[in-house]
């Protein structure tokens, strides 16, 4: 196959996914739903800062989460236990969730209106990057296990999220790990990002990751209001 029909397929592809997340997007605005893409490779502690987070956030907002595997249901039982309703989304030999994944999922799993739906992509630092689910933000979450060079090795990634969580602090002083250092190179690929250091075992930044969150509900609910200003002058 030509370079040149590869790219025609690549193009029709995300063409197709961006306007299913257009959808999802709308659907999130109507629910008042703040959706967040959490990504990251496989290892970084991502479901167990999710289920710490849903006990602490359960008696505060509707919640809910769609859970990306390729393969087992594992981690959506997980989530289950504390008592907020999961979707498993299993995409076999595919290395990510997309948009109509997600829509066909709401399928089943009512909106938490005026809640927050978390979207838990399957493990991977390259391909969840160029697909838009609809969410409000990518979250990616990087281990302090992992090479500090992360985001210099999977930029696109880096630069496509607006918040970045290293995770697994707790473990620091038994590792050879710069976090200046890996900040910097996330800064370097986006200027932007935002970074929370935390452990969700010892629950250090736990609580200013969930002030982000809140933030980031505020800041949509003010959007929306401002949006909805707009339409009724026009």
């Amino acid at each position: 196959m030509s370079q040149a029909r590869v790219l025609e397929i690549q193009e029709d592809i995300l063409g197709r996914n961006d306007e299913i997340a257009a959808r999802n997007r709308a659907a999130f605005a109507r629910a008042g739903v703040l959706a967040l893409n959490l990504v990251s490779s496989p290892g970084s502690g991502k479901t167990t800062l999710l289920v710490e987070s849903l006990k602490r956030l359960a008696d505060r907002l509707p919640l809910a989460v769609i859970e990306g595997d390729q393969q087992t249901d594992f981690d959506a039982q997980r989530i289950r236990e504390t008592g907020v309703r999961a979707l498993q989304v299993n995409t076999g030999r595919g290395c990510h969730l997309d948009a109509a994944m997600v829509e066909k999922a709401l399928e089943k799993l009512s909106m938490p209106v005026s809640g927050v739906l978390f979207i838990e992509n399957v493990g991977n630092l390259v391909c969840p990057s160029g697909f838009d689910l609809g969410e409000a933000h990518k979250v990616v979450f990087l281990s302090v296990t992992e090479g500090e060079d992360k985001p210099l090795k999977y930029p696109d990634m880096f630069a496509a999220a607006d918040l970045m969580i290293l995770t697994k602090i707790d473990l620091l002083p038994h590792l050879r790990f710069d976090v200046a250092r890996c900040c910097d190179y996330a800064r370097t690929v986006n200027p932007a990002i935002e970074i929370i250091q935390l452990s969700a075992s010892s629950g250090e930044g736990m609580d200013v990751w969930l002030d982000w969150i809140s933030s980031a509900r505020e800041s949509q609910a003010l959007h929306a209001r401002q949006s909805a200003s707009e339409a009724a002058q026009a």
